[in-house]
């Protein structure tokens, strides 16, 4: 499993998903053998398995598309079973359209039937088990956090927050000391009080996050329990792993400086470049009729061209024109550049239908293939905003290592927003995705975002 997946999914939700894939393809082959009887199944195992699988991928794609593997947020028993039937019965549209071109791969319809039925109880049943298992923090494993400042408070609420991160607080170390917290945790005055927890391995890991460390690291207390198998991480490496984002505002020069990532191979640039080129030169080819009939539309809404070609900082910073359907009127900016914002008033009709549906980003693409953009990078800002935002942020000019993106990590996580303090929050999620930068990232961005675009969901 590739590392950037396991770095933002944890191992037992990976674990999760490849058990429901199982457990769905194993109930639809014991409905088989039943209405089939054991020899005729084994007689013809390899088109049975195969037409398992068809219908396990199915709906698991469909399940993914539904947003039921986003274990983070754990939904009532009652919402839980509703997507799953809309999951599945979506699953039973897609796979009467894939019975229709391929015949040969036709389940019985008793089979397809009770199957569904089966299948939808066994998954309930399956996930309600698992959902009290991570409300639960079963099987997570222990840490202590030390520090008491932004950085540990940002922590805190990361894993509470995240319910499928894989971690529990066991222990709190900070200078105040103190019984117990709200969280119902012992709280120590230094790490020495850990010494009895760790030897029992009832402490993992030790995260160090202290906002000032300069002569505060009890070095020594550290080395031994390192010695007793218990793991030392540091806490803005810990965050970023947690939430697949680089805390900018904790991040100091030194750190960026030692840290791992920040380098991309030559081999990676030149397979990045050939997935740009493929699907760029795909995506026009597929979206041709939408991407003609949008420009005849916009040509008859309002007066003006069709497309909106504007200036955009790139690759080191060199200014380039991106190319996008043109959604406002034509005097949209006659006094002067503004953020975008939702409901402008300056968006047509038609405008505003191609932004929600993405439409106005296909001319994009010719951006990719002339090179000034690749497909996944950080959005391209406008020149007078970089530099604006990067008096106010820090490291905000190091966006521009690498080439923008029509799509990014920070687009597909991230709400959509146009101010300051979400171009900040966007930079945590670039900065993340520059130092992780690889094709395996790519692409599950790219399959992210065809989610996002079909389901009208997530940033723009």
């Amino acid at each position: 499993m590739p590392y950037i997946l396991h770095k933002y999914y944890p191992w037992r939700n990976i674990a999760f998903a490849i058990g429901e894939g199982l457990l769905i393809f194993l109930v639809i082959n014991c409905i088989n053998i039943y209405w089939s009887g054991v020899e005729l199944f084994l007689a013809d195992l390899a088109v049975y398995s195969l037409r398992s699988i068809i219908v396990t991928s199915m709906f698991q794609l469909c399940l993914y598309y539904f947003d039921l593997y986003d274990l983070s947020i754990i939904p009532n028993f009652a919402d839980s079973i509703t997507r799953i039937l809309q999951a599945f019965g979506f699953g039973c549209i897609a796979l009467a359209l894939l019975y229709y071109l391929f015949p040969g791969i036709i389940i019985s319809t008793k089979v397809f039937w009770s199957g569904f039925l089966i299948v939808c109880l066994t998954i309930s049943l399956w996930r309600y088990i698992y959902f009290v298992i991570l409300e639960r923090r079963m099987f997570a494993q222990p840490i202590a956090l030390v520090g008491s400042g932004a950085l540990a408070a940002s922590i805190v609420s990361a894993i509470e927050g995240k319910k499928d991160s894989g971690y529990k607080i066991v222990a709190l170390v900070r200078r105040d000391g103190g019984a117990e917290d709200a969280h119902a945790v012992p709280v120590y005055a230094d790490v020495r009080g850990l010494n009895e927890l760790c030897s029992q391995r009832k402490v993992e890991k030790i995260v160090l996050a202290l906002d000032e460390r300069r002569g505060r690291l009890p070095m020594s207390d550290l080395i031994d329990y390192k010695f007793m198998g218990v793991e030392i991480l540091d806490g803005v490496g810990f965050f970023e792993e947690l939430t697949g984002t680089m805390p900018v505002e904790r991040v100091t020069p030194s750190w960026l400086l030692f840290s791992g990532g920040f380098r991309v191979a030559r081999l990676t640039n030149l397979y990045k470049r050939m997935l740009d080129v493929a699907v760029a030169a795909a995506g026009l080819i597929f979206s041709l009729p939408i991407f003609l009939l949008s420009a005849l539309i916009i040509k008859l809404e309002s007066p003006g061209p069709i497309f909106y070609c504007q200036e955009r900082v790139g690759l080191h910073g060199k200014p380039f024109k991106v190319i996008k359907f043109r959604s406002m009127r034509a005097d949209a900016e006659k006094d002067g550049p503004v953020w975008a914002s939702t409901n402008d008033s300056r968006v047509t009709r038609f405008g505003e239908f191609i932004r929600k549906v993405r439409i106005d980003e296909i001319p994009q693409m010719i951006n990719v293939l002339r090179g000034d953009m690749s497909f996944v990078g950080p959005r391209p800002e406008r020149p007078v905003f970089v530099e604006q935002l990067a008096q106010v942020i820090p490291f905000y000019a190091l966006r521009h290592v690498v080439k923008p993106g029509l799509t990014g990590w920070a687009q597909v996580y991230y709400p959509y927003g146009a101010s300051e303090e979400d171009a900040l929050r966007k930079l945590e999620y670039d900065l993340y995705y520059i130092k992780n930068l690889s094709i395996t990232m790519d692409l599950f961005v790219i399959f992210q975002t065809v989610k996002i675009v079909l389901f009208r969901q997530g940033a723009r």
